[in-house]
């Protein structure tokens, strides 16, 4: 049932409860008698038909009713005798189509995509290169309803959306509270299911549901994400899920990520700060009354995937987009976290071989192309600009002003050498390609320099793995205004047997200056493009007919691919179930 809309047909005095102490001070409680027309602000049920003993009413529910499971009572009397008869409980959801909503979204087509859709696109691969993951939110389908219900008989009692925090952190199990998914990220998922298997939320619901609310193996970003949009959609709150490019992950605060590199370019040391290749996290669509800012309504971050806590919890947000992209870090939820995941420094130090360090120029890299599915469309929107005002502008220079941060790329300069890492085809699974290294000497003066350019397999949350590629440091001098390009060929037999599920090859290009000393350190992620899966629908589609459709691929590498599977789902076409097809 949605909030301001009439409910099912019920019979005579009704009493609501939620939660385990429910009362009417705090909005969990109402008895009310059956009327001729309907209260606006309150509770209310009105006669719609009448058959002998029998009355048939509809209920109608106050904009603002928390929301949550129901319990619901029937009071009869007769004369001076009197029964009560519970009937049954209904979950109240958001209604984002009624204006006085605390979700009330506008415009009709945004309100089909982010609450009535049950197909998107989730975002992946690179900054460079652009993926797009079909993905079965299914938010009407049984399985995810029955998930939902047995999800709110978790939480805590109903309420407003303040109740909406207390449900993203359920998606994940860190704090062990019956959460959904399990998260890993070391490519080790016998035991269950890779992250990169699921296609959809529903199957992960039902299995949640039908083994006892334990955990489900395994989920990464873009599954925590994926699930909680279902969840918040299946409430009725606009949702979607966003990808962030080249995400920072702070875990001290200081909105700077420090790497650490060898002379050689390997990494030297470890540290918990991270830059993440992507990141993806949801945005739901709400009023903020806590914040008393009315220009801080609307879209709201909630990151389900388990990376740091807050107020004891492993959960993040809601953080108000528009404060984010203002840098208005001191209120809630979570914001300066969010903040640094669009805006950090990232900072390279070249370790010498005498212990010392130099610190490194690198160009801007943190917070690209911040996508999401385009309403009505399977397309990308691009709406970096709602999170941050372009690089370098005045009102980029306020926004850290406000934030307390200044970048390093506001108060450093280049020196007049550019490095960048070009990428020469399309890097296909199973075959060999080439990248460069491109550098510049933007002065009127010779430049003498020497140059190591490497590459490692990689993961999309940032850690690298064994060497796949490295060109021996080599001297080069470069005349005034000059270019020069480098080769480093990469060989499939080099990088096929260490790829991850993430295929991602990281290659890091150092440059440093004989005469100063001076470090230009070039990092780029290069996805490695699996062949094209292939659906071609057999015959003409008919409701209510079996469909046959041939599901297609061409293995390019030399050696043949053994025990593979297909994974089919589609919203009410395969009732959530994923179909497996060898």
């Amino acid at each position: 049932s949605r909030r301001g809309a009439p409910r099912a047909p019920g019979k005579l005095r009704r009493c609501f409860s939620a939660g385990p102490c429910p009362i009417e001070t705090s909005g969990t409680r109402s008895h009310f008698a059956v009327t001729d027309t309907p209260e606006e602000a309150s509770w209310s049920a009105v006669v719609q038909d009448q058959d002998g003993d029998s009355v048939s009413v509809s209920l109608c529910s106050p904009p603002d009713a928390r929301i949550g499971r129901y319990s619901l009572t029937v009071e009869t009397s007769t004369g001076y005798q009197g029964s009560s008869y519970h009937i049954g409980s209904f979950i109240l959801l958001f209604n984002a189509w009624h204006p006085e909503d605390a979700v009330y979204l506008r415009d009709e087509d945004e309100r089909r995509e982010y609450v009535l859709s049950q197909q998107g696109l989730i975002y992946q691969g690179s900054r460079d290169y652009i993926t797009s993951t079909p993905w079965n939110f299914g938010q009407r389908a049984p399985g995810s309803q029955r998930g939902l219900g047995r999800l709110m008989g978790t939480l805590p009692p109903p309420s407003t959306p303040s109740w909406v925090p207390p449900a993203a952190p359920q998606v994940n199990c860190n704090d062990e509270d019956h959460g959904v998914l399990a998260g890993r990220w070391d490519n080790q998922y016998e035991d269950g299911m890779s992250p990169m298997a699921w296609i959809g939320s529903v199957d992960i619901l039902k299995r949640w549901k039908n083994f006892g609310c334990q955990p489900v193996k395994y989920g990464q970003c873009w599954v925590f994400a994926a699930v909680a949009c279902t969840v918040m959609r299946c409430l009725g709150i606009p949702s979607r899920v966003v990808t962030n490019y080249n995400s920072a992950h702070d875990t001290n605060g200081n909105l700077v990520i420090d790497r650490y590199l060898s002379e050689t370019g390997e990494l030297e040391r470890r540290s918990r700060d991270m830059i993440w290749n992507f990141h993806c996290w949801v945005e739901s669509w709400m009023a903020r009354p806590d914040l008393a800012r009315p220009s801080y309504d609307g879209w709201q971050v909630l990151d389900p995937t388990p990376q740091e806590k807050s107020e004891g919890v492993f959960c993040c947000g809601p953080a108000p987009v528009r404060a984010i992209k203002e840098g208005d870090l001191q209120l809630k939820y979570d914001i300066p976290f969010v903040f640094a995941e669009v805006n950090a420094d990232v900072v390279y130090w070249v370790v010498q071989n005498d212990g010392t360090q130099k610190k490194g120029t690198h160009s801007s890299v943190v917070g690209k192309n911040i996508s999401t599915k385009s309403v009505g469309r399977d397309s990308r929107e691009d709406i970096t600009h709602t999170y941050k005002y372009p690089e370098g502008s005045e009102k980029e220079r306020e926004v850290f002003a406000r934030a307390e941060h200044e970048t390093s790329s506001l108060r450093q300069g280049d020196g007049g050498l550019h490095l960048k890492i070009k990428l020469s085809d399309g890097a296909n699974n199973g075959c060999d390609f080439d990248v460069f290294a491109g550098v510049n000497n933007n002065t009127a003066t010779e430049r003498r320099c020497r140059l190591t350019l490497g590459a490692r397999t990689a993961s999309y949350n940032g850690t690298v793995g064994p060497q796949c590629g490295l060109k021996d440091p080599l001297n080069l001098t470069l005349e005034p205004w000059a270019e020069q390009r480098v080769p480093l060929r990469i060989l499939y037999e080099a990088y096929g047997e260490n790829l991850t599920q993430d295929n991602l090859i990281k290659v890091v290009a150092l440059l440093t200056e004989y005469q100063t000393g001076d470090v230009v350190v070039a990092v780029r992620d290069i996805l490695i493009q699996n062949p094209e899966i292939k659906i071609r629908i057999l015959g003409e589609p008919m409701q209510q007919r079996k469909l046959v459709a041939e599901v297609s691929l061409v293995n390019p590498l030399s050696a043949p691919l053994n025990n593979c599977v297909f994974m089919v789902e589609g919203a009410n076409l395969t009732d959530g179930q994923q179909v497996k097809q060898l």
